[in-house]
């Protein structure tokens, strides 16, 4: 098995690339901006005896998006990706967003997510020539939430990657690839830092009916259940792993 994980560096995507290195993944990480989180990450799962190697990749780059692929093909055949990358950016009222803002998270959580899974597609599709495969979309609960306050911006953007999920499912249902999605609620990642509002985890822990926020290393293994064989005959199912929400 051989699975790319976009976002691989941090949070969610770190939890997910260690628990598949665990199930024996092989594994290309993209990153963003942190080089030394990256490696590290690929370090540990090296450790539990697979090959794993960390690529520098803009999702709304294509050539970014080539080179994580690339990486893929030097290592076998690509059988799974983990759409992962995302952000929020900010923390505000729609109003109050800049529209710079809003266009680079709508880029970041739906383009990329669009721009990886046709990719993965031309790849994978045994029309086209590939062996099959599956994709994992992650969403988030702010999909159906709405997130209002807060990121509306960002939860448009998740309800567009539960749209392509359901719609790319159906369109690859008879080419051998399974099209699904996470969809996690608070979770504590750095995520909410990097919005500018590091308390945030706390802060919105009352509304959560589990009483707490998530842990990513409590979304990776619904990520790695719909990689694998145990969920063959689930496609375009949006699995929520929200604490309630």
């Amino acid at each position: 098995m051989l699975t790319i994980v976009t976002g691989g560096s941090r949070g969610i995507g770190a939890a997910t690339a260690l628990h598949l290195a665990g199930e024996g993944h092989d594994l290309v990480l993209g990153f963003r901006s942190d080089p030394r989180a990256a490696e590290q990450v690929a370090e540990q799962a090296r450790a539990r005896g697979v090959r794993a190697v960390a690529v520098r990749a803009d999702v709304t780059s294509e050539p970014d998006i080539e080179a994580l692929f690339t990486a893929a093909a030097d290592l076998g055949r690509l059988t799974g990706l983990v759409n992962n990358a995302g952000l929020t950016a900010h923390i505000a009222d729609l109003a109050d967003t800049p529209t710079e803002t809003i266009r680079h998270v709508l880029d970041v959580n739906l383009l990329g997510a669009i721009l990886c899974a046709r990719r993965a597609v031309q790849v994978m599709s045994t029309r086209r020539g590939g062996e099959g495969g599956a994709i994992v979309n992650v969403s988030s609960s702010g999909a159906t939430l709405g997130s209002p306050h807060e990121y509306v911006h960002y939860s448009a953007a998740k309800a567009g990657v539960e749209a392509l999920t359901v719609g790319l499912s159906k369109e690859l249902a008879a080419e051998g690839i399974r099209v699904n999605a996470v969809a996690p609620g608070l979770v504590r990642t750095d995520i909410h830092a990097g919005a500018g509002k590091p308390e945030r985890v706390e802060t919105a822990a009352a509304r959560v009916p589990a009483g707490r926020a998530g842990e990513p290393e409590e979304i990776a293994p619904a990520i790695a259940w719909l990689l694998g064989e145990q969920a063959s005959y689930a496609s375009g199912a949006v699995l929520r792993v929200a604490g309630g929400l």
